[in-house]
C-alpha cells in the first residue's frame, strides 16, 4: 500500500514521487489544451441537456428548474476551482484517488479509487443498453446485442491505440454536441424574439398555472438531484490532466473556460424551452432516449421548421452516447491503471503497451461493462439494475472528496509553511469555496431519496437509493481495519510534485 508517506516538514516541490513513478514513466502526455476543454465539456453535455431536460421543468417549473440548473452550476465552478489548483500541482491520472491518499488518508483514497473505477465501468454498461434503443428509431427489426457489440468494439478501438486518438475522438464528439447546443440556443433566441416560427410567446409560459416555481423548494429542490447527474463529468478533466501537455497552462485555461460555457449552455437551453414550451406539455414529461421525438430540442427544432428534426436529434443523442461510453472506459482504465501504480489494485494493471495505453486496465474495464451490460439481459434485469444504482451516488462522492481533499491539501501547504504564491493555479474563495461546495454535495447526495422527509420511504426504496454510498463506505472502513492506516498529518503530508 503507498501510502505517500513523506516525513520531511518541508517535501521536495519537483521530481516524481516514489508512489507516482512508474505512472508517468508509463503514460504518454499527448493531450493539448483543446483536448482538456472539450473532454471537461463533452464529459457534460449529454442525455440530461439533451432528453431529460424537458422532465426538469415539467416537475419544477422553468423558474425552479433554472435556479437548480443555476445552484448547481455555482457549485461546479467551486469544485472546478480545487480541481484546478490540485490538477496543476499534481496532474497525476490517479488524480482523486492520489489527492485523497496523500492528503486525506490511505483508506479514503483506496475507496475513492475503487468507487470512481466501477462508476465507469457501469456507465460503460449503461451506454451499451442506450446505444441499442437509440439505433432501433433507424433499424428496429435488427436485434438489439448487434448494436451493443458493435457499440462495444467501436469503443475499446477508439481507446486501445494511442491517448491522442482518444482526444480527438473525443473532441469531435464534444464539438458535434457543442454546435447542436449553440444553433439551439441561436434558434430558440430568434423564436423568442417572433422572427422565426411563429409569433413569440413573450413570458405567459412563466406565469401560467403554478409558474415560474412549481411543486415549491421540493420541486425545486428535486431538480437539482437532476441537474447534479447533468453535470457529471466535468471532472474527467484531472483524470486527464495525468496525460496532458504543459498541464500547468492548460489545465487553468481549460478551467476557466469550462465553466463558463457549461453553464452558458446549459443555463441557455433551460431558458429557452422555458421560454418556448409550457411546463404543462406532457412531451416534456414524457421525454427520454426511447421517445427522441418528445426531447424539447426536438420540439423546438420541429417548430422552426427544420426538415427530419427527430433523426437530426437522434444522432446527435447518439453521438453523445458515444462520448460518454470513450470517456468512461478512458477514465475508468486509467484509475484502475493508477491504482495498480500505487498498489491499490494488482501491479498487473500498471502495465503498458509502446504506446503508453494501460491495456491490462483497458481490458478489465471492458470485460467488466460487457458483463454488467449481459446482466440487463438475463432474467428481469434485476441484478444489472443493483449495479446501476451501487454506481448511482458514485459521481457525487467523487465530488465530496474533491471538495475535502483540496480542503486538506491548503491545510498541508499552510503546516509546512509554503506560501500561496507557489501555486500553478490558485483557487478563488478559498476556504468558503471546497466547504460550500462539500456542504451541497453532501446535502444532494441525503436528498436523492426525498420520500425520506415525507414519510412515504420503504426500506427497500431506501437501500436502493443509497446502496452506492453504503459501499463506499464499506470499503473505507474495510481498508482501515485491514491495514489499520490513519488520517495523514498536514505537517508530514507529501506535496512533492510530478514534472
Amino acid at each position: 500500500m503507498d501510502t505517500h508517506a513523506n516525513t520531511s516538514p518541508n517535501p521536495p516541490m519537483s521530481g516524481v514521487a516514489n508512489g507516482d513513478a512508474g505512472e508517468e514513466q508509463g503514460l504518454k502526455r499527448s493531450l493539448g489544451a483543446r483536448h482538456l476543454n472539450m473532454i471537461a465539456i463533452g464529459g457534460a453535455i449529454g442525455t440530461g441537456l439533451l432528453v431529460a431536460s424537458g422532465g426538469s421543468i415539467s416537475q419544477a417549473g422553468p423558474g425552479g428548474a433554472l435556479a437548480a440548473y443555476a445552484a448547481i452550476g455555482v457549485m461546479v465552478y467551486l469544485l472546478m476551482q480545487s480541481l484546478g489548483e490540485m490538477s496543476t500541482w499534481l496532474p497525476a491520472s490517479g488524480s482523486f484517488e492520489t489527492w485523497a491518499t496523500r492528503w486525506v488518508s490511505p483508506s479514503f483514497g483506496f475507496a475513492m479509487g475503487w468507487n470512481y473505477w466501477f462508476n465507469w465501468a457501469i456507465t460503460l454498461a449503461a451506454e451499451l443498453v442506450a446505444v441499442s434503443v437509440v439505433m432501433r428509431y433507424w433499424f428496429p427489426d435488427i436485434p438489439a446485442i448487434i448494436w451493443s457489440a458493435l457499440f462495444l468494439t467501436l469503443l475499446f478501438l477508439m481507446n486501445a491505440f494511442t491517448v491522442r486518438g482518444f482526444g480527438e475522438s473525443e473532441f469531435w464528439f464534444a464539438l458535434i454536441k457543442v454546435v447542436t447546443v449553440v444553433v439551439f440556443l441561436g434558434i430558440g433566441l430568434l423564436m423568442i424574439l417572433g422572427i422565426l416560427g411563429g409569433s413569440s410567446p413573450g413570458v405567459s409560459n412563466w406565469v401560467m398555472g403554478e409558474a415560474p416555481f412549481v411543486n415549491g423548494f421540493l420541486g425545486t429542490f428535486s431538480i437539482m438531484m437532476i441537474a447534479g447527474f447533468s453535470f457529471q463529468g466535468t471532472e474527467l478533466l484531472a483524470v486527464a490532466a495525468g496525460e496532458a501537455a504543459n498541464p500547468d497552462v492548460t489545465i487553468p485555461k481549460a478551467v476557466r473556460s469550462v465553466f463558463f460555457r457549461i453553464t452558458l449552455f446549459y443555463i441557455g437551453a433551460i431558458a429557452v424551452i422555458g421560454f418556448l414550451l409550457p411546463y404543462t406539455d406532457p412531451n416534456l414529461l414524457s421525454a427520454d432516449i426511447e421517445q427522441v421525438a418528445t426531447s424539447p430540442f426536438t420540439l423546438i427544432f420541429e417548430r422552426a421548421g427544420i426538415l427530419g428534426a427527430a433523426t437530426l436529434m437522434n444522432a446527435v443523442i447518439l453521438t453523445a452516447i458515444l462520448s460518454a461510453g470513450s470517456s468512461g472506459m478512458y477514465a475508468s482504465s486509467r484509475m484502475l491503471y493508477a491504482m495498480g501504480v500505487s498498489g491499490k489494485a494488482p501491479k498487473f494493471f500498471a502495465k503498458v503497451d509502446r504506446r503508453g495505453v494501460p491495456m491490462p486496465a483497458l481490458l478489465a474495464t471492458t470485460a467488466v461493462g460487457a458483463f454488467a451490460f449481459i446482466t440487463s439481459l438475463i432474467g428481469d434485469g434485476a441484478a444489472y439494475i443493483w449495479l446501476i444504482n451501487v454506481s448511482g451516488l458514485a459521481g457525487f462522492i467523487v465530488w465530496a472528496g474533491i471538495a475535502w481533499s483540496h480542503y486538506r491539501f491548503r491545510k498541508a501547504f499552510k503546516a509546512q509553511g509554503h506560501a500561496v504564491s507557489e501555486l500553478p493555479f490558485r483557487s478563488k474563495l478559498y476556504p468558503a469555496g471546497p466547504i460550500v461546495a462539500l456542504l451541497m454535495v453532501l446535502a444532494i447526495i441525503a436528498g436523492q431519496n426525498l420520500e425520506i422527509f415525507t414519510g412515504n420511504a420503504t426500506f427497500l426504496g431506501v437501500l436502493s437509493t443509497y446502496i452506492g454510498g453504503i459501499a463506499f463506505l464499506a470499503i473505507w472502513a474495510g481498508h482501515k481495519l485491514v491495514t489499520k492506516t490513519k488520517g495523514v498529518d498536514p505537517a508530514t503530508a507529501d506535496l512533492s510534485r510530478i514534472e
